[in-house]
Protein backbone atom coordinates (compact mmCIF):
# COMPACT_ATOMS: atom_id res chain seq x y z
CA UNK A 1 0.00 0.00 0.00
CA UNK A 2 1.32 3.22 -0.51
CA UNK A 3 2.47 5.73 1.84
CA UNK A 4 -0.74 7.79 2.83
CA UNK A 5 -3.02 5.65 2.10
CA UNK A 6 -5.36 3.93 4.07
CA UNK A 7 -7.22 1.50 2.34
CA UNK A 8 -10.38 3.58 3.49
CA UNK A 9 -12.77 5.04 1.31
CA UNK A 10 -15.76 6.47 2.96
CA UNK A 11 -18.19 9.71 2.98
CA UNK A 12 -18.22 11.54 6.58
CA UNK A 13 -20.98 14.85 7.24
CA UNK A 14 -18.82 17.18 9.30
CA UNK A 15 -20.60 20.06 10.93
CA UNK A 16 -17.95 22.40 10.41
CA UNK A 17 -16.92 25.08 12.86
CA UNK A 18 -16.36 28.59 12.17
CA UNK A 19 -13.38 30.28 11.55
CA UNK A 20 -11.90 27.29 9.90
CA UNK A 21 -11.58 26.72 5.96
CA UNK A 22 -13.09 23.49 4.32
CA UNK A 23 -9.27 22.69 3.81
CA UNK A 24 -8.36 22.88 7.47
CA UNK A 25 -11.41 20.45 7.45
CA UNK A 26 -9.47 18.30 5.20
CA UNK A 27 -6.41 18.40 6.94
CA UNK A 28 -7.60 17.54 10.10
CA UNK A 29 -9.60 14.13 8.51
CA UNK A 30 -5.85 13.56 7.02
CA UNK A 31 -5.14 12.89 10.51
CA UNK A 32 -7.53 11.20 11.66
CA UNK A 33 -7.78 8.99 9.01
CA UNK A 34 -3.97 8.79 8.11
CA UNK A 35 -5.17 8.95 4.61
CA UNK A 36 -3.91 11.60 2.33
CA UNK A 37 -6.40 11.58 -0.39
CA UNK A 38 -9.49 13.72 1.37
CA UNK A 39 -11.23 16.03 -0.12
CA UNK A 40 -14.85 17.86 0.35
CA UNK A 41 -18.01 18.41 -1.78
CA UNK A 42 -19.53 22.29 -0.88
CA UNK A 43 -16.96 24.65 0.02
CA UNK A 44 -18.04 26.60 3.02
CA UNK A 45 -16.11 30.03 3.61
CA UNK A 46 -14.47 30.36 7.27
CA UNK A 47 -17.33 32.14 8.20
CA UNK A 48 -19.62 29.53 7.85
CA UNK A 49 -20.64 26.51 9.80
CA UNK A 50 -22.33 23.32 9.31
CA UNK A 51 -23.02 20.49 6.82
CA UNK A 52 -19.60 19.56 5.07
CA UNK A 53 -19.02 16.29 3.11
CA UNK A 54 -15.92 15.03 3.39
CA UNK A 55 -14.72 11.92 1.30
CA UNK A 56 -11.40 9.89 2.18
CA UNK A 57 -9.49 7.72 0.25
CA UNK A 58 -11.26 6.44 -3.48
CA UNK A 59 -14.39 8.00 -2.18
CA UNK A 60 -12.95 11.63 -3.33
CA UNK A 61 -13.88 11.12 -6.71
CA UNK A 62 -17.29 11.39 -6.04
CA UNK A 63 -16.53 15.22 -5.28
CA UNK A 64 -18.25 16.39 -8.63
CA UNK A 65 -21.18 14.15 -8.11
CA UNK A 66 -21.64 15.15 -4.42
CA UNK A 67 -21.33 19.13 -4.91
CA UNK A 68 -24.01 19.41 -7.55
CA UNK A 69 -26.96 19.12 -5.64
CA UNK A 70 -29.41 22.14 -3.95
CA UNK A 71 -28.30 23.23 -0.10
CA UNK A 72 -30.44 24.78 2.29
CA UNK A 73 -28.83 27.61 5.03
CA UNK A 74 -30.15 29.77 7.61
CA UNK A 75 -28.59 33.15 7.41
CA UNK A 76 -28.11 36.21 9.22
CA UNK A 77 -28.59 39.49 6.97
CA UNK A 78 -27.34 42.84 8.83
CA UNK A 79 -28.42 46.04 7.30
CA UNK A 80 -26.72 49.36 7.31
CA UNK A 81 -22.86 48.23 6.16
CA UNK A 82 -21.87 46.19 3.41
CA UNK A 83 -18.45 44.99 2.93
CA UNK A 84 -15.37 44.52 0.26
CA UNK A 85 -16.22 40.64 0.97
CA UNK A 86 -20.09 41.23 1.48
CA UNK A 87 -19.67 39.36 4.82
CA UNK A 88 -18.86 39.84 8.06
CA UNK A 89 -14.99 38.50 7.57
CA UNK A 90 -14.29 42.08 5.09
CA UNK A 91 -13.88 45.50 5.89
CA UNK A 92 -16.69 47.77 5.90
CA UNK A 93 -16.86 49.80 2.57
CA UNK A 94 -20.27 51.86 2.70
CA UNK A 95 -22.72 52.47 5.80
CA UNK A 96 -26.58 54.02 5.40
CA UNK A 97 -29.12 54.52 7.53
CA UNK A 98 -31.51 51.60 7.68
CA UNK A 99 -35.22 52.77 6.22
CA UNK A 100 -38.04 52.09 8.98
CA UNK A 101 -39.86 49.34 6.65
CA UNK A 102 -36.87 46.84 6.74
CA UNK A 103 -37.53 46.10 10.57
CA UNK A 104 -41.45 44.87 9.43
CA UNK A 105 -42.01 41.45 8.86
CA UNK A 106 -44.12 42.31 5.76
CA UNK A 107 -42.33 44.00 3.59
CA UNK A 108 -39.46 41.76 4.63
CA UNK A 109 -41.12 38.92 3.12
CA UNK A 110 -42.79 40.53 -0.48
CA UNK A 111 -38.59 41.56 -0.91
CA UNK A 112 -37.59 37.75 -0.29
CA UNK A 113 -40.37 36.75 -2.73
CA UNK A 114 -38.94 38.79 -5.94
CA UNK A 115 -35.37 36.62 -4.39
CA UNK A 116 -37.45 33.23 -5.17
CA UNK A 117 -36.90 31.55 -8.77
CA UNK A 118 -34.61 31.86 -11.44
CA UNK A 119 -32.16 34.65 -11.27
CA UNK A 120 -28.66 36.25 -12.56
CA UNK A 121 -26.23 36.35 -9.86
CA UNK A 122 -22.77 38.81 -9.21
CA UNK A 123 -20.47 36.40 -7.76
CA UNK A 124 -18.72 38.29 -4.62
CA UNK A 125 -15.28 39.87 -5.89
CA UNK A 126 -13.49 37.78 -3.05
CA UNK A 127 -14.91 34.06 -4.17
CA UNK A 128 -12.90 31.53 -5.29
CA UNK A 129 -14.02 31.63 -9.08
CA UNK A 130 -10.92 31.66 -11.30
CA UNK A 131 -10.02 33.76 -14.17
CA UNK A 132 -7.63 32.96 -16.81
CA UNK A 133 -5.91 30.17 -13.84
CA UNK A 134 -5.97 33.20 -11.08
CA UNK A 135 -8.81 32.94 -8.38
CA UNK A 136 -10.69 36.20 -7.46
CA UNK A 137 -9.95 36.23 -4.01
CA UNK A 138 -6.46 36.40 -4.05
CA UNK A 139 -6.35 38.45 -7.07
CA UNK A 140 -8.66 41.07 -5.16
CA UNK A 141 -6.24 40.88 -1.93
CA UNK A 142 -3.67 42.01 -4.22
CA UNK A 143 -5.99 45.02 -5.08
CA UNK A 144 -6.46 43.64 -8.92
CA UNK A 145 -10.60 43.54 -9.10
CA UNK A 146 -11.15 40.74 -11.54
CA UNK A 147 -14.42 41.24 -13.62
CA UNK A 148 -16.60 37.92 -12.91
CA UNK A 149 -19.83 36.93 -15.50
CA UNK A 150 -22.71 36.76 -13.97
CA UNK A 151 -24.09 33.05 -13.18
CA UNK A 152 -27.63 31.34 -13.46
CA UNK A 153 -28.63 30.33 -10.18
CA UNK A 154 -32.26 29.54 -8.61
CA UNK A 155 -33.38 30.32 -4.91
CA UNK A 156 -35.70 27.39 -4.49
CA UNK A 157 -36.99 29.03 -0.89
CA UNK A 158 -36.14 32.46 1.29
CA UNK A 159 -38.41 32.25 4.25
CA UNK A 160 -38.27 34.84 6.90
CA UNK A 161 -37.28 33.22 10.43
CA UNK A 162 -37.34 36.44 12.69
CA UNK A 163 -36.22 40.02 12.56
CA UNK A 164 -34.11 41.32 15.29
CA UNK A 165 -34.71 45.02 15.33
CA UNK A 166 -32.40 47.07 17.62
CA UNK A 167 -32.09 50.52 17.79
CA UNK A 168 -29.09 50.79 15.51
CA UNK A 169 -29.00 47.52 13.99
CA UNK A 170 -31.57 45.26 11.99
CA UNK A 171 -31.34 41.50 10.80
CA UNK A 172 -33.12 39.29 8.87
CA UNK A 173 -32.63 35.30 9.45
CA UNK A 174 -33.48 33.76 6.46
CA UNK A 175 -33.92 29.69 5.86
CA UNK A 176 -32.71 29.98 1.37
CA UNK A 177 -32.91 26.62 -0.07
CA UNK A 178 -30.76 27.14 -3.54
CA UNK A 179 -29.19 25.30 -6.15
CA UNK A 180 -25.08 24.72 -6.72
CA UNK A 181 -23.16 27.87 -7.42
CA UNK A 182 -25.17 29.95 -5.68
CA UNK A 183 -23.66 32.88 -2.84
CA UNK A 184 -25.44 33.25 -0.13
CA UNK A 185 -23.33 36.45 0.36
CA UNK A 186 -24.44 38.20 -2.78
CA UNK A 187 -27.89 37.58 -1.80
CA UNK A 188 -27.34 39.37 0.71
CA UNK A 189 -25.43 42.23 -0.83
CA UNK A 190 -28.64 42.21 -3.10
CA UNK A 191 -31.12 42.18 -0.95
CA UNK A 192 -29.58 45.21 1.00
CA UNK A 193 -29.80 47.44 -1.91
CA UNK A 194 -33.47 46.59 -3.12
CA UNK A 195 -34.59 47.37 0.35
CA UNK A 196 -32.93 50.78 -0.18
CA UNK A 197 -29.75 49.97 2.39
CA UNK A 198 -26.65 48.48 2.70
CA UNK A 199 -26.66 44.66 3.83
CA UNK A 200 -23.83 42.11 4.39
CA UNK A 201 -23.65 38.24 5.50
CA UNK A 202 -23.33 38.82 9.11
CA UNK A 203 -23.42 34.55 10.47
CA UNK A 204 -24.10 31.33 8.31
CA UNK A 205 -25.22 27.87 8.74
CA UNK A 206 -25.31 24.64 5.84
CA UNK A 207 -28.16 22.73 7.03
CA UNK A 208 -28.67 20.48 4.19
CA UNK A 209 -26.65 19.29 1.43
CA UNK A 210 -28.01 17.17 -1.41
CA UNK A 211 -29.64 14.29 1.27
CA UNK A 212 -27.78 14.86 4.13
CA UNK A 213 -28.74 17.10 6.91
CA UNK A 214 -27.10 18.79 9.66
CA UNK A 215 -28.57 15.83 12.33
CA UNK A 216 -26.41 13.19 10.57
CA UNK A 217 -22.98 15.40 10.91
CA UNK A 218 -20.56 15.09 13.48
CA UNK A 219 -18.15 17.81 14.92
CA UNK A 220 -14.43 17.20 14.42
CA UNK A 221 -13.80 16.14 17.76
CA UNK A 222 -15.91 13.21 17.55
CA UNK A 223 -14.85 12.32 14.39
CA UNK A 224 -11.61 12.01 16.08
CA UNK A 225 -13.00 9.37 18.49
CA UNK A 226 -15.50 7.69 16.70
CA UNK A 227 -13.33 7.50 13.20
CA UNK A 228 -14.63 5.07 10.49
CA UNK A 229 -18.16 4.45 12.73
CA UNK A 230 -19.09 8.11 11.36
CA UNK A 231 -19.50 6.96 7.71
CA UNK A 232 -22.54 8.04 5.72
CA UNK A 233 -24.73 6.12 3.13
CA UNK A 234 -22.63 7.92 0.12
CA UNK A 235 -25.95 5.62 -2.25
CA UNK A 236 -28.57 8.04 -0.20
CA UNK A 237 -26.14 11.14 -0.51
CA UNK A 238 -26.28 10.72 -4.10
CA UNK A 239 -29.66 9.93 -4.24
CA UNK A 240 -29.24 8.17 -7.49
CA UNK A 241 -31.13 5.29 -8.82
CA UNK A 242 -29.57 2.17 -7.53
CA UNK A 243 -28.87 -0.85 -9.67
CA UNK A 244 -27.54 -4.01 -7.40
CA UNK A 245 -25.07 -6.49 -9.05
CA UNK A 246 -23.94 -10.20 -8.30
CA UNK A 247 -20.47 -11.17 -7.74
CA UNK A 248 -20.23 -12.02 -11.64
CA UNK A 249 -21.39 -8.48 -12.83
CA UNK A 250 -19.06 -6.72 -10.03
CA UNK A 251 -16.40 -8.07 -11.70
CA UNK A 252 -17.18 -6.90 -14.89
CA UNK A 253 -17.81 -3.43 -13.61
CA UNK A 254 -14.49 -3.28 -11.75
CA UNK A 255 -13.12 -3.52 -15.39
CA UNK A 256 -15.61 -0.67 -16.59
CA UNK A 257 -17.77 -2.67 -18.85
CA UNK A 258 -21.09 -1.63 -19.79
CA UNK A 259 -24.26 -3.37 -18.22
CA UNK A 260 -27.61 -3.90 -19.74
CA UNK A 261 -29.77 -1.09 -18.93
CA UNK A 262 -32.86 -3.85 -18.39
CA UNK A 263 -32.28 -3.98 -14.72
CA UNK A 264 -33.95 -3.94 -11.30
CA UNK A 265 -33.58 -0.47 -9.77
CA UNK A 266 -34.56 0.97 -6.66
CA UNK A 267 -34.32 4.99 -5.41
CA UNK A 268 -33.59 4.78 -2.08
CA UNK A 269 -35.46 6.40 0.80
CA UNK A 270 -35.39 6.13 4.50
CA UNK A 271 -37.22 3.98 6.47
CA UNK A 272 -36.03 0.63 8.09
CA UNK A 273 -37.55 -1.74 5.36
CA UNK A 274 -35.67 0.31 2.78
CA UNK A 275 -32.61 0.26 4.90
CA UNK A 276 -32.85 -3.50 5.13
CA UNK A 277 -34.00 -3.93 1.19
CA UNK A 278 -30.86 -1.42 0.16
CA UNK A 279 -28.86 -4.04 1.61
CA UNK A 280 -29.34 -6.98 -0.51
CA UNK A 281 -28.86 -7.94 -4.26
CA UNK A 282 -31.91 -8.29 -6.47
CA UNK A 283 -34.09 -5.64 -4.98
CA UNK A 284 -36.66 -5.19 -7.78
CA UNK A 285 -37.72 -1.95 -9.03
CA UNK A 286 -39.95 -0.72 -12.46
CA UNK A 287 -38.01 2.47 -12.55
CA UNK A 288 -35.37 3.06 -15.35
CA UNK A 289 -33.22 5.35 -15.33
CA UNK A 290 -33.76 8.09 -18.06
CA UNK A 291 -30.93 9.00 -21.08
CA UNK A 292 -27.77 10.84 -19.52
CA UNK A 293 -29.06 9.85 -15.83
CA UNK A 294 -26.17 8.63 -13.19
CA UNK A 295 -26.67 5.16 -12.01
CA UNK A 296 -24.89 4.37 -8.47
CA UNK A 297 -23.77 0.21 -9.02
CA UNK A 298 -24.26 -1.30 -5.42
CA UNK A 299 -22.39 -4.84 -4.35
CA UNK A 300 -21.79 -6.52 -1.33
CA UNK A 301 -23.34 -3.57 0.05
CA UNK A 302 -20.63 -1.20 -1.60
CA UNK A 303 -21.23 1.46 -3.93
CA UNK A 304 -18.93 -0.06 -6.50
CA UNK A 305 -19.27 2.55 -9.31
CA UNK A 306 -21.19 5.34 -10.78
CA UNK A 307 -22.68 4.52 -14.07
CA UNK A 308 -24.84 6.94 -16.93
CA UNK A 309 -28.19 5.42 -18.67
CA UNK A 310 -27.08 5.67 -22.59
CA UNK A 311 -30.78 4.43 -23.78
CA UNK A 312 -29.70 4.50 -27.32
CA UNK A 313 -27.55 1.75 -26.70
CA UNK A 314 -29.50 0.02 -24.04
CA UNK A 315 -26.77 -0.18 -21.64
CA UNK A 316 -25.11 2.18 -18.61
CA UNK A 317 -21.80 2.71 -19.43
CA UNK A 318 -18.89 3.39 -16.43
CA UNK A 319 -18.11 6.84 -14.94
CA UNK A 320 -16.32 6.29 -12.46
CA UNK A 321 -15.75 2.71 -10.62
CA UNK A 322 -13.77 1.89 -7.30
CA UNK A 323 -12.06 -0.88 -7.03
CA UNK A 324 -13.04 -1.89 -3.51
CA UNK A 325 -16.01 -0.12 -3.53
CA UNK A 326 -16.91 2.68 -1.17
CA UNK A 327 -18.12 2.20 2.46
CA UNK A 328 -21.96 2.68 2.93
CA UNK A 329 -21.36 3.17 6.70
CA UNK A 330 -22.44 1.39 9.68
CA UNK A 331 -23.69 4.84 12.11
CA UNK A 332 -21.96 5.21 15.53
Amino acid sequence: MKRGASGLSLVVAVDKPQGMTSHDVVGAARRIFDERRVGHAGTLDPLATGVLLVLVGPASRLNDHLSGHDKSYVARIAFGCSTDTDDAAGTPVRTCAIPDEVADGGFARSVLQRFTGPQTQLPPVFSALKRGGKKACDEARRGNVIELEPRDVIVHAADLVRIDARDDAVFWDVAFTVSKGTYIRSLARDIGRTCGSEAHLAALQRTVSGAVTLDECVSLETLAEVGVRAAIDPVRALGYPICFVESDDAARVRNGAKLSLQRAFHRYERSSARDLCACTSGVCSCAVPADGEAVSVVAADRLLAIYRADAAHRALTAETVFQEGVSRGRGL
